[in-house]
């Protein structure tokens, strides 16, 4: 909320965030707090915060009456729907506790399912970033299957087997390499000693 003495603040608003919103995340409840800011009048934003106890505080002084009104409007609206607002990277991560390149990895392969792209632009940057957005109700079913821990185990065996097949392939390349070789040895052993026939040939005089 805004920095006001407390014998200032006379409007006062709660809600609370729902497990279905928040689903368990505290990275999630951050994320719709700064999503309902995004909303709300600039003088407004930081009007409103969010409690540890995962409740919106909306805290004006009793001059801002109207504005107030207005800001008090805009959150209870966008709570109405809020349960279907994509998550993002980072939410994801720390819903389902897995780590960033897990992300990009079962989300290259299509495990995890994208819900889409976003992009904004960093506050105080030019730049735009743009990223995937995934559905909350997907992020549920995953979390309650244990997907992370199964797409963990299938990684671990694929790796595994990578690795046998990579050191039976080093292993075979060897033998290949190790046959060759003995090859052009024999090929050089049989070519001088068909020179050194010849020699004798030639030492006896035969060729004259």
């Amino acid at each position: 909320m805004a920095k006001k003495e407390k014998n200032e603040i006379e409007l006062f608003k709660t809600w609370t965030l729902s497990p279905d919103a928040t689903l368990g995340s505290s990275v999630r409840a951050k994320g719709i707090l700064l999503e309902i800011r995004a909303r709300l009048p600039k003088a407004s934003k930081k009007s409103l915060e969010l409690e540890a106890a995962g409740e919106l505080v909306l805290a004006m002084s009793a001059s801002e009456k109207t504005d107030f009104q207005i800001a008090s409007a805009v959150v209870t609206r966008a709570l109405q729907d809020i349960e279907t607002l994509p998550v993002i990277p980072r939410e994801i991560e720390d819903i389902l506790t897995i780590k960033t390149s897990e992300r990009h990895r079962w989300l290259a392969d299509g495990r995890l399912p994208s819900a889409g792209t976003r992009t904004v632009k960093l506050q105080g940057r030019a730049r735009k970033i743009t990223f995937h957005v995934f559905d909350p109700k997907v992020v549920v079913d995953l979390l309650d299957r244990g997907a992370p821990d199964e797409w963990r185990e299938e990684d671990a065996t694929a790796k595994a087997e990578n690795r046998r097949r990579a050191a039976y392939k080093a292993k075979l390349t060897r033998s290949l390499k190790k046959s060759k070789r003995k090859a052009d040895e024999q090929a050089t052993e049989r070519e001088e000693t068909k020179l050194r026939g010849w020699d004798e040939f030639d030492t006896d005089g035969l060729l004259r």
